[in-house]
């Protein structure tokens, strides 16, 4: 070996060596050094679109943060981009309940592990999904609801952004605790069922409330409950499911994940700016307006978090009989 090389080698070799030696706080500050990629695994306009645009305004990380909307397939596709990105901190995801609660559930192949794949960052934001229908069904309370469904089995059909999303499987909780049926209709986005339900093409959505309640304010849509155990401070006025029927809640959460094996030094920076943003007084502002709910936590909380949920949804799903292909 010529001494060039070996000169080299040994540079290379003490780089590295020092690199492996740097303190936790110097590699944290050493990211990022380039631009984060943050996926959101649905169309734009939704809930999950929204937060991530907001967090891309405000993140002060040094380095932009580029919104990269990846929908289809309840979220999957999006979700196993970023499973299958290197762990550098470069890529994360807003996942979803679905994407990280429910699909797992649902679909026989899953392209990705929900737990094992990622690295909880933190819960972000919750929100209850609103029951809205087309304001020609001659409903106004969730009893009316009831008592049309058993009136007419099958007869109504609700639709939802995705198989396995949170509005879909609200639709089937409900069926489950009240012994009725309905027809899922799922679509590509919430923006293509939405012109169907005013159409009146199906009749009723469990849509996350972020989405639905403006328009439902704007009387294109008929707000009838939301989903929550407690009525919500955005919209004190509309009632629960649970008023009616006991026990029944479907909260839709949204949370950021980065790939599996991400340096923690990386996930704890980016934990501590997601605090900050998303206290900011005007982003507060804006959540409540939309009816979205801040939920901040660790990433261990996020961990025991996600675990409970997988375990809830998973048996809603196994009762309804729900598939996707």
């Amino acid at each position: 070996m010529s001494r060039s090389i070996r000169s080299t080698a040994l540079s290379a070799a003490l780089l590295f060596a020092g690199a492996a030696l740097m303190p936790a706080d110097a590699i944290a500050q050493a990211w990022p050094s380039r631009p984060i990629r943050l996926v959101v695994t649905f169309p734009t306009g939704g809930a999950p679109d929204i937060l991530a645009r907001l967090f891309s305004e405000k993140a002060q990380l040094g380095q932009p943060v580029v919104v990269d909307n990846k929908p289809g397939a309840g979220g999957n596709i999006g979700a196993e981009f970023v499973a299958k990105a290197a762990p550098d901190g470069y890529t994360l995801v807003m996942g979803t309940v679905g994407t990280h609660a429910i699909n797992g559930a649902l679909y026989t192949k899953m392209p990705y592990d929900m737990v094992r794949d990622f690295a909880p960052v933190s819960l972000v934001a919750s929100a209850p999904n609103l029951l809205v229908v087309n304001n020609n069904l001659p409903v106004k309370t969730v009893g009316d609801l009831i008592s049309y469904m058993k009136a007419n089995p099958d007869k109504l059909s609700f639709g939802s952004p995705g198989v396995g999303t949170s509005v879909h499987v609200s639709g089937e909780l409900f069926k489950s605790m009240t012994g009725t049926t309905m027809t899922h209709v799922p679509y590509k986005g919430r923006q293509f069922a939405i012109p169907d339900l005013v159409g009146g093409s199906i009749q009723l959505m469990f849509d996350n409330m972020p989405s639905a309640l403006p328009m439902a304010r704007e009387g294109k849509i008929r707000a009838v409950a939301v989903t929550t155990l407690k009525r919500s401070p955005s919209a004190p006025e509309i009632p629960t499911v649970a008023e009616t029927i006991p026990g029944f809640e479907a909260l839709t959460w949204f949370a950021m994940f980065a790939p599996a094996g991400t340096p923690r030094p990386a996930i704890d920076r980016l934990h501590q700016e997601i605090l900050r943003v998303y206290r900011l007084p005007e982003v507060q502002e804006r959540l409540h307006k939309l009816g979205l709910d801040a939920q901040l936590g660790t990433p261990e909380q996020l961990t025991a978090y996600q675990a409970a949920e997988i375990s809830k949804w998973g048996d809603v799903v196994r009762k309804s009989g729900a598939r996707a292909e």
